[in-house]
């Protein structure tokens, strides 16, 4: 062998051992949310890393990606510090030795760069983002960049539908081997609103299959998981999932528990903090998410109002038509319903009040808003999958709620999930510190704000605290006198209910209006 290629294989093989060395783990019992491993600082850039870097723990056959921060306090020579929640999803313990690997850049950040600069990217191109967002290759910084450039020059309906197939295969997808399969989704913002908890019982109940995955709270005052784990367990994992709704036809469960589009919970978690929701990226989430269930038939509910997501009529007939397109060509038949997100639906805004209304509903009863949009959107459903005829969908969905069918339906989910099927209104947690809020001025509602209601009740306790919330007692264009009540809050601890209530001073939950003189009723 010519000495000189001997010479370059040595170099090679030099620079290749500067890229990589062993480390004992220290514990860090720090909680981050982040996969970041701490490095001696000269120990580092002796091996070509530094703050901000990646770089690759080898550890008993496993690989795990890590963002490096650098201290010569925390950590020694031939140590590497691990924080306690990367220690303990990936079973490292005190002493134990990982190789650290220096890693290069990501294939991705060309692509990111490429979308910055308003250039359009290729499945591959897309499918590398996802992949390398899901092997933690990509810091947040960076994703953040990713989701920057899609909220600044938009996704092509192409880039949309690569993203969504992306997001399906970056977790597991449920195959039920039965037909057809019909989904929902609001894209949120209004307070109340827990229309799944009737429509999938009524669907179910009609024979139709409907594996509903749902969301926790991120700020709204709880979610639709967090509101069904008052009646049952919500974890479950994919083969348990289609175990149940193979029984029921229908189930209820935290989407999170399983490894349902994993990359999409990945993409919240960065984009919340700014409320960065590029419209690409929402349909590209949510269709992507039905896609994964196998649903077919998917209806979108869109509120509009003021406060929410949606503003105005015309964006959201925009947005309506860009659903339709591209769940055409992902395969699945979407109807979007434009619905009136101006304020709460229902009475109870928090877990336990939010359960009362949904019994109450299957019962034939309950708040006229959430009962009249939970049969529509029930009712459309069953039009869409055609299993009834056009303009018949709201008398069905009424018909199999007034004959009991619904209940019986939600009560058997129930069970099946864990749940006590005999629960009735009297078994559900509500907290037992109150206060009521009165009017101070005869006048009309005119308006009821979903995101100070909303505020209110996580202020009182809620999600975590399943009884607290606040319970309405009038709504807009109600009319009412001096000391009429308004809304009570709900709390599990006097403490909690003292913070909610001095929160008060600085909010105006509700607007009123006063009435002109020789109004009528």
């Amino acid at each position: 062998m010519p000495e000189y290629v001997e010479k370059q294989q040595a170099q090679k093989v030099d620079v290749w051992r500067l890229k990589k060395y062993v480390c004992k783990i220290k514990p860090i019992d720090i909680f981050t949310g982040k996969n970041i491993v701490v490095l001696n600082k000269t120990e580092a850039q002796e091996h070509d890393i530094y703050s901000g870097y990646r770089t690759e723990l080898r550890h008993e056959g496993k690989s795990i990606i890590a963002i490096v921060d650098v201290s010569d306090q925390i950590v020694e020579p031939g140590e590497v510090g691990i924080f306690r929640d990367l220690a303990a999803t990936h079973h490292l313990k005190k002493g134990e030795t990982l190789e650290v690997v220096h890693m290069d850049m990501p294939e991705s950040i060309g692509f990111i760069k490429k979308k910055l600069d308003k250039g359009t990217l290729t499945n591959t191109e897309i499918r590398t983002v996802v992949r390398e967002i899901m092997q933690d290759k990509l810091s947040e910084i960076e994703t953040s960049a990713w989701i920057t450039a899609a909220y600044i020059n938009g996704l092509s309906d192409d880039e949309i539908i690569s993203l969504a197939y992306a997001t399906v295969e970056s977790g597991e997808s449920l195959d039920l081997g039965k037909k057809p399969v019909l989904d929902k989704h609001c894209i949120g913002g209004v307070a109340g609103n827990r229309t799944t908890m009737v429509i999938v019982p009524i669907i179910a109940a009609a024979g139709l299959y409907i594996p509903k995955t749902s969301s926790r709270s991120i700020t709204s005052a709880t979610g639709t998981a967090d509101t069904m784990e008052v009646f049952a367990n919500v974890t479950f994992n994919m083969e348990e999932l289609r175990s149940m709704v193979l029984k029921a036809k229908g189930a209820i469960v935290w989407g999170g528990g399983m490894k349902l589009a994993p990359v999409d919970d990945k993409l919240i978690r960065v984009r919340h903090p700014l409320s960065l929701d590029p419209e690409g990226m929402l349909l590209a989430s949510i269709l992507g998410k039905k896609k994964s269930v196998g649903a077919e038939y998917v209806l979108i509910d869109i509120p509009v109002g003021r406060g929410v997501k949606v503003p105005y009529m015309e964006r959201g007939n925009e947005l309506a038509r860009h659903f339709i397109k591209v769940s055409d060509k992902l395969g699945m038949k979407v109807e979007a319903l434009i619905t009136d997100g101006a304020e709460p639906v229902g009475n109870g805004i928090g877990p336990g009040l939010e359960c009362l209304d949904v019994l109450e509903v299957l019962e034939g009863r309950g708040p006229d808003d959430l009962r009249h949009k939970s049969l529509l959107m029930a009712g459309k459903l069953l039009e869409l999958c055609g299993k009834v005829e056009k303009d018949r969908g709201y008398a069905v969905a009424e018909g199999i709620v007034s004959s009991g069918k619904a209940m019986a339906k939600f009560r058997e989910i129930i069970e099946l999930q864990g749940g006590n099927a005999k629960v009735k209104a009297g078994d559900i947690p509500i907290g037992s510190c109150t206060h009521t809020v009165v009017s101070d001025v005869p006048g009309g509602i005119f308006h009821v704000d979903n995101k100070t209601m909303a505020k209110i009740a996580r202020i009182a306790g809620a999600p975590r605290d399943k009884g607290a919330g606040v319970l309405l007692h009038r709504c807009r264009g109600d009319r009412v006198d001096v000391g009429d009540k308004l809304f009570t809050i709900y709390a599990e601890s006097e403490a909690k209910l003292d913070f909610a209530v001095k929160a008060l001073r600085d909010l105006e939950p509700i607007e009123m209006r006063k009435m002109l003189l020789g109004s009528v009723g």
